[in-house]
This record gives C-alpha cells, sequence and structure tokens, in this order.
C-alpha cells in the first residue's frame, strides 16, 4: 500500500555522483576565478574591503588583498581545468570557512559594509553588502568544494592521477 524504499531510488548510483562532483568542480572554478577578476584589477579596492571587516591589521590587509585574488585565480583555474583537484577542493572549502566567518562576524557586529566578495568598484557595480544571503552562499560553495573532495571515481582530471 506505501511506498517502498529501494537502495536504488534512495541512492545516487557512482556514475551520477562523479557527474554531479564533474559540475560542481566546474561551476566552483568558474565562481572563483570570476570573482578574482575585479579584486586583481583593483587590489588597493579589495584591500579597503577587507579592511572594513575591522579583524586584521593594516599590513596584513594590504598582503590579504594581493595573495587572497590570485589564491582565487589559481584555485579556480585548477578546478576548471581538472590539475591537482584535492588540493584545490581543500584550498577552496577552507577559503569559504574563513569567508562564512568573516561575514558572520561583521553581520553579527552590525557592520553594514560591501562584502567584496565579487565586485570591489562602485563603477563595475558596487559589490554587495554583508548578509545572510552571502552566508548562505559561501555555505552552497563550502558543499560543493566537499562535494568534489568526495567525487569518488577520479574522472576528468590531468594531473594528478590516483
Amino acid at each position: 500500500m506505501g511506498i517502498q524504499w529501494t537502495s536504488d531510488c534512495a541512492m545516487i548510483n557512482f556514475s551520477q555522483r562523479s557527474v554531479i562532483a564533474l559540475l560542481c568542480r566546474v561551476i566552483l572554478g568558474i565562481i572563483l576565478i570570476y570573482a578574482s577578476i575585479d579584486k586583481i584589477v583593483h587590489p588597493a579596492e579589495f584591500a579597503k574591503a577587507i579592511g572594513n571587516y575591522n579583524v586584521l591589521p593594516f599590513g596584513l590587509e594590504n598582503l590579504l588583498g594581493i595573495v587572497l585574488p590570485i589564491l582565487e585565480l589559481l584555485v579556480g583555474t585548477c578546478l576548471v581545468l581538472g590539475i591537482m583537484i584535492d588540493g584545490a577542493a581543500i584550498i577552496a572549502a577552507g577559503m569559504m570557512v574563513v569567508f562564512i566567518i568573516a561575514i558572520s562576524q561583521a553581520l553579527f557586529r552590525g557592520i553594514d559594509i560591501n562584502c567584496g566578495c565579487f565586485k570591489v568598484t562602485v563603477e563595475n557595480g558596487g559589490g554587495h553588502q554583508v548578509g545572510i544571503r552571502r552566508i548562505i552562499e559561501d555555505f552552497i560553495y563550502l558543499g560543493m568544494a566537499l562535494m568534489v573532495l568526495s567525487r569518488g571515481e577520479r574522472k576528468w582530471e590531468l594531473y594528478p592521477k590516483s
């Protein structure tokens, strides 16, 4: 009379999981590449956006304003091209955790600032304010990174093969 669940209905099979992981990998890589472009072009504005969070000393703001966008570009490129995927997924997951913590603390402290997530200059769209939406997006990106990390079968990868 009722619905009978079998293991075939409840679980994603191995080939579906690898396709989902591939989609997550490429989408997350494109998002990271896109997020890095405006920051690389305008490092001073990105350093100011980092400074608005009021958590880092001045010198580290400038260093992070230069290093973080390059890291995002590198990780995103590795994910899209299938190069060193495990390391890129771990770094992406770590970045998402840091972003979630930074945005959450700003939100809890009542700091109303541009998050610096994708756009940092006013003429390029001005960016988005910190808020619960940004935190949810970062949790989704974190889930995508973890899906890539637990992908199972190593398909569509250039280097290294395990």
